[in-house]
Order: C-alpha cells, then sequence, then structure tokens
C-alpha cells in the first residue's frame, strides 16, 4: 500500500517556477511509493489551516514554498497530537532552513527525491507567546523588517538582492532598544539594535552562525544579541563580524538557552520567520525540543 503525501504549495512562492518540474517530481514521488494529494494556498494562513485539520490523516505532510509557507506549515502540524513527517520543497527567496538542512534550492526535483531517500531528524521548534510558533528565528531590530517590508514585487524579480537592497535602505534608520532579557542562565540588560532567537545557522540568507553552534533538535536555541554600536560603521564591523563567522566583538552576544523573555520600554515590531509577527512590549519565547521529525 502506498504512503500517503500531503503537499502544500505556495504558488506564489519562486516566482512560479514550481510548475516547470512539478510533473516530473510528482511522478518520482509515486514512483518511490507515495500517493500525493495536493493542497493550495490561496492566502496568508492557508497552509496552517491545512495543515492542521488535514495532515493528520497522512503519513507526511510537505510544502512547496520559501521559509514562511514552511513555517505555517509547522504551525499547523504543532496543532495535531499524532504528527507525520515533514519534508521541504524550498522555492522562496532566502531559504535559511534550505540553507541550513542542505536542501536543493529552487529544485522540485532534487527535492522530492530527498523527501524520498531522506532521514528523518528531530527538529526544534520555538514557540512565540502563548499559542504562536516559529520554524527557525524570531527577532527584532536592525534588518528583521527586510523580508516583510520588501514589495513582494521586488522579491519576485530581484530575488535575493531585494533582501540586500532594502538592508541598505534600512541603514539611516536603525532604532537603539533599551532591553531586558531573562534567559536560562540569567538576565541582561542593554541598549539594543538587534536580538533574536533561533535555531538556523542562516539569518535573512545572509548572516551566517557557526554550524558547531546549532544544534537542530537538541532542546536549544540561540540567543543573539547585538548591542548599540554607537555609529552605522560600527554596526557595519559587527556585521562583518557575524558574515565571516568571526564573533570577536564585546557588541555581539551569543548564548544558548531553551527559554527566553524580552521587556521593553515601548512595544517593539518581532518577526516570525521573516514574516511580521506583532509588536510587544513583553514576550517570552521558548523551544519545544523535537516535536517534528523533518526529512532531509
Amino acid at each position: 500500500m502506498k504512503r500517503k503525501l500531503m503537499l502544500i504549495i505556495n504558488p506564489a512562492a519562486g516566482r512560479g517556477s514550481y510548475k516547470n518540474n512539478l510533473g516530473e517530481a510528482l511522478q518520482i514521488l509515486d514512483n518511490g511509493g507515495y500517493r500525493t494529494s495536493l493542497f493550495f494556498t490561496a492566502g496568508s494562513g492557508d497552509a496552517t489551516e491545512y495543515a492542521a485539520r488535514y495532515g493528520g490523516d497522512y503519513d507526511t505532510v510537505a510544502c512547496i514554498g520559501g521559509d514562511g509557507t514552511l513555517s505555517e506549515v509547522i504551525s499547523g502540524l504543532m496543532r495535531l497530537e499524532a504528527r507525520p513527517k515533514l519534508g521541504y520543497i524550498p522555492m522562496g527567496t532566502a531559504n535559511d532552513v534550505a540553507t541550513t538542512l542542505g536542501l536543493p534550492k529552487n529544485d522540485t526535483v532534487g527535492a522530492a527525491r530527498r523527501i524520498l531517500y531522506g532521514e528523518p531528524h528531530p527538529f526544534d521548534v520555538g514557540g512565540f507567546g502563548e499559542d504562536k510558533y516559529f520554524a527557525y528565528i524570531a527577532a527584532f531590530g536592525a534588518f528583521t523588517e527586510v523580508s516583510y517590508a520588501t514589495p513582494q514585487n521586488q522579491k519576485k524579480v530581484l530575488g535575493h538582492l531585494a533582501y540586500v537592497l532594502q538592508g541598505m535602505a534600512q541603514l539611516p534608520k536603525i532604532e537603539i532598544y533599551k532591553t531586558r532579557i531573562e534567559y536560562d542562565e540569567g538576565m541582561i540588560e542593554a541598549n539594543l539594535v538587534y536580538g533574536s532567537m533561533s535555531n538556523s545557522t542562516s539569518v535573512a540568507g545572509i548572516v551566517r552562525l557557526k554550524e558547531e553552534m546549532v544544534c537542530l533538535g537538541d532542546g536549544i536555541s540561540e540567543l543573539v544579541l547585538v548591542k548599540d554600536p554607537g555609529s552605522v560603521a560600527g554596526l557595519g564591523e559587527i556585521l562583518d563580524g557575524v558574515i565571516n563567522q568571526n564573533g570577536d566583538n564585546d557588541k555581539l552576544i551569543i548564548l544558548h538557552t531553551k527559554r527566553a523573555r524580552f521587556c521593553f520600554e515601548k512595544p517593539v515590531a518581532w518577526t516570525r520567520d521573516g514574516e511580521a509577527g506583532g509588536e510587544y512590549q513583553e514576550i517570552s519565547l521558548c523551544n519545544y525540543k523535537a516535536p517534528i521529525e523533518f526529512i532531509f
């Protein structure tokens, strides 16, 4: 008997290029023993609803789309008591999760083969507030608005360059956040320009954390804090250090924690997996240890 695969497709991701080889990918999955059902999203939240409502009826749930689509699918699966395995065919712009997992990007056929022949691995999921989740990062501050602030038409035309251009344009308006962070090992008070809790080696397709710093299923997240550098040039030095994986800078803090609570003087805008996450004056984040088995 064939295994059942639910494939959730975001038709807007990857400039629609998934259609070029979708038939071949479905044939590969069928030949490999999967009976695939297709679900197409029409708007924000659809992938979460599909995964939550129908995912429990399948052996594997996979999606074609970007990190935002994957994040929605994971949020839906987290509502289930018995969760199917998860597959991913990345077709977005930055594809941070694909970079971390080593999955082929914008390659429908190659990623379909990974669903067939890859191995399931334990995968942590982030908790955001009381009832929200993130697949790989929740963040605030400098450059976190890049993903959702970049117009969709620019993403489609410029691809990854859109992120870089929007980031450069954002430099003159970097804001300082007086922040208190409570985490497993203590508390930090600092003026920050950036803060995040993540489970990824890649952030916005630009910043990289060393692979040995990140374990995807250990129940521990990476807490990254960037203090006020005093100038745009100082921020450039910090970013250069992170991009080149050189954390030797007293303005950069990288810690490991299961939980973190952020408190600000006023509501601060957050992103979850590159999408708008709302504004909060206080917000608690946590790591749910390996509730998902991710095939890669």
